[in-house]
C-alpha cells in the first residue's frame, strides 16, 4: 500500500508539473512575444531598444487612460465589495431562500452581449452626464455590474468555506454591534475570498474595452486602439506592461492570503 500511495503521489506531482509547464507556456510565450516586437529596431539587422517603452510617458492620453483604468480599477472593486459582503451574508443569515435568487441576478450579465449592456446604459449616461457628471469614473456604475458575476462566485465559495451564522451569533452574544460583525468577524476570515474576488474586478475592468469605446469614455484598453493605429511599438508596450501588472498583482494577493490561511490551519 505504501509503494501505490508512492506511485500516486509521484503521478500526481508529475502530473501538476507538466500541467503548470504548459500552460505557463500557454501564458508566457505570447507575452514573450509582444516584448520581443515592442524592443525591435527600426532596422532589419538593428539592435534592440528600450525606446518604445520609454516612449510610453510621452503620450499625454495614453497616461491619462492608464490613470483612469486604475482609478475605475479601485472605485469598482471597492463598490462591489461594499454592495455584495453585507447584501450576502445578510441573505445567507436571515432571507436563505433568496440565495437562488440573488445567484440568477448576479448571473445575469453574463448571459447579456456587452454591446447589449451599452445599448441599455446609453439613455442612463446620457441623462447621468446632463444633470450630474460626465466624467469617466462614472463608468465605476456600468462596471460593478459587468464584474457581478465573478466577483459574487468569488465571495460565495468564501461565505461557505465559513460558519457565518455561528460566528455572527457568537459576536452578537457578545455585544457586538452588525458593523463590528462585519469589519472584525466576517471580513477577516474570508480576506483570500475578498482579495480574489477584487482581483477579479480589477482584471476585467483593465481589460474592458466594448463599453468605454461606444460610450466614447476614453479607458486604457480604448487608448491602446487608438495609439496601435500610429505606434504600434509603444501599444504592445503598454499591454505587456498592463499583463505584468495583472501578473504581480496576483502574485501579491497570494502572498497576503497565505498568511491567514496558515493561521487559520494552526489554529
Amino acid at each position: 500500500m505504501a509503494a501505490v500511495s508512492r506511485a500516486r503521489r509521484l503521478k500526481l506531482r508529475v502530473f501538476r508539473i507538466v500541467t503548470l509547464v504548459v500552460f505557463g507556456a500557454f501564458f508566457l510565450i505570447p507575452i514573450y512575444a509582444m516584448f520581443e516586437f515592442s524592443t525591435r529596431g527600426n532596422g532589419v539587422d538593428a539592435p534592440r531598444t528600450l525606446d518604445n517603452w520609454k516612449a510610453i510617458g510621452t503620450y499625454p492620453d495614453m497616461v491619462a487612460g492608464i490613470v483612469n483604468s486604475l482609478e475605475l480599477a479601485a472605485i469598482t472593486s471597492v463598490a462591489t465589495l461594499v454592495v455584495l459582503v453585507p447584501t450576502m451574508v445578510w441573505v445567507r443569515l436571515r432571507l436563505p431562500r433568496l440565495r437562488r435568487v440573488i445567484e440568477l441576478i448576479s448571473l445575469l450579465p453574463l448571459t447579456i452581449p456587452a454591446i447589449v449592456l451599452v445599448v441599455g446604459f446609453g439613455p442612463m449616461y446620457l441623462w447621468l452626464g446632463t444633470n450630474f457628471s460626465d466624467s469617466i469614473l462614472t463608468l465605476s456604475f456600468a462596471y460593478s455590474i459587468l464584474v457581478l458575476p465573478y466577483a459574487y462566485r468569488a465571495l460565495d465559495a468564501g461565505l461557505a468555506a465559513i460558519d457565518v451564522k455561528t460566528l455572527s451569533e457568537a459576536a452578537r452574544s457578545l455585544g457586538a454591534g452588525w458593523p463590528t460583525v462585519m469589519w472584525r468577524v466576517i471580513v477577516p476570515n474570508m480576506s483570500s475570498a475578498l482579495l480574489n474576488a477584487a482581483l477579479l474586478s480589477v482584471a476585467l475592468v483593465l481589460g474592458e474595452y466594448t463599453i468605454a469605446n461606444n460610450l466614447l469614455y476614453p479607458n486604457l484598453q480604448v487608448e491602446l486602439v487608438s495609439l496601435g493605429r500610429t505606434n504600434a511599438g509603444v501599444s504592445i508596450a503598454v499591454a505587456v506592461a498592463s499583463l505584468l501588472f495583472a501578473f504581480v498583482l496576483l502574485i501579491a494577493i497570494s502572498f497576503f492570503g497565505r498568511p491567514r490561511r496558515m493561521r487559520s490551519e494552526v489554529a
